[in-house]
């Protein structure tokens, strides 16, 4: 897999999720954690299993779920500190320097996305890999997948595979009704 292409213009990063190929191997977890260097009892990714219908017409699917990279992001307008924040290419981050641990944005996020270092007292979260984004490579979670269950790249590059397949799939965003406007899409199977 090759890393994102930037447009000419500042990048939207954005990631799709196709449930559909998702056989619940929990790489993209693994990857996450060890990129993140997370005590063994922290994650910023995780993978939730729906069952639905009704016997003998009974399934199940794999949801990977982490922080969703929102436009209007909930975490942000509630942290007193301005440790949580939306940079210019779409990625929520958090200064983990100006986190005083108040947890706010924990409660505030409907994708219980954020964490607490236990062992430092700061908020964190997915930060889509942005080291690896700046020395031009795939999001962990991205790189590992086996089946190819996650797309990464620029929705403001229309030429992106990202913005492609958004176009061209009928995709959902999580939690759509809550008006976070989440930047990760999902192909539900």
């Amino acid at each position: 897999m090759s890393a994102p292409v930037k447009s000419g213009k500042s990048p939207k990063w954005a990631m799709l999720i196709d449930t559909t190929k998702c056989v619940g191997c929990l790489a993209c977890v693994a990857a996450c954690h060890n990129q993140n260097e997370l005590p063994v009892t922290e994650f910023f990714n995780r993978v939730e299993e729906q069952e639905f219908g009704r016997f003998p017409n009974y399934n199940r699917r794999f949801l990977p779920m982490q922080c969703q990279h929102c436009d209007n992001p909930p975490c942000v307008s509630v942290c007193p500190t301005g440790a949580s924040y939306k940079r210019s290419d779409g990625i929520v981050a958090i200064d983990t320097q100006r986190c005083i641990g108040c947890k706010y944005c924990i409660l505030s996020c409907p994708y219980k996305a954020r964490i607490i270092n236990k062992e430092h007292g700061f908020v964190h979260k997915c930060g889509f890999c942005a080291v690896l984004l700046h020395n031009n490579a795939l999001p962990a979670c991205v790189g590992t997948c086996p089946t190819g269950v996650r797309v990464f790249g620029d929705l403001n590059d229309p030429n992106s595979e990202i913005s492609k397949l958004a176009a061209s799939k009928k995709v959902v965003q999580i939690g759509k009704d809550l008006n976070t406007k989440p930047s990760i899409y999902y192909i539900i199977g």
